[in-house]
């Protein structure tokens, strides 16, 4: 075989080896840039989700602990909010956010809380019905941050 022949294959590989490496590394860059900004998505949505639940499930607590007959348009968001979780959410965050739920329905069927029972379930944590599903929603964005969800 011709040296010039060797010399222009080598030359044409190069070029191929170095046109596909770039192929390769520029989808790999796009492929990261994607994931991050979908992951950036996704914590602001379920932060939003989050946020909105933890008020209307404080609203219908409070109102819970205060009348026994129910709030039923916030009883309807609140668990309107619970399926919009039930699509996007972990399952340690659907059952901490169902178990809120349904909490706050047998809260309804309990006489009403005076001020001083409501000061009291502060003084020995009791009145906190949010803690848990709080833990889980971080763990969860801790999850989304290291992309193991």
């Amino acid at each position: 075989m011709d040296a010039s022949i060797i010399s222009a294959l080598a030359a044409l590989t190069g070029t191929a080896v170095g046109g596909l490496t770039s192929v390769v590394a520029n989808w790999l860059n796009h492929r990261l840039q994607t994931r991050a900004q979908w992951l950036s998505h996704e914590k602001n949505r379920r932060q939003n989700l989050y946020r909105d639940f933890i008020e209307q499930a404080s609203t219908c607590y409070i109102d819970a602990l205060q009348h026994d007959e129910a709030d039923i348009p916030n009883l309807v968001g609140l668990y309107a909010k619970l399926g919009r979780m039930r699509v996007l959410s972990s399952e340690a965050v659907i059952n901490s956010a169902d178990h809120i739920a349904r909490k706050i329905l047998d809260i309804y069927i309990e006489p009403d809380k005076t001020f001083v029972e409501l000061r009291d379930m502060a003084n020995n944590g009791t009145i906190d019905l949010l803690r848990d599903f709080s833990v889980a929603c971080r763990v969860e964005f801790e999850q989304l941050d290291a992309g193991r969800i």
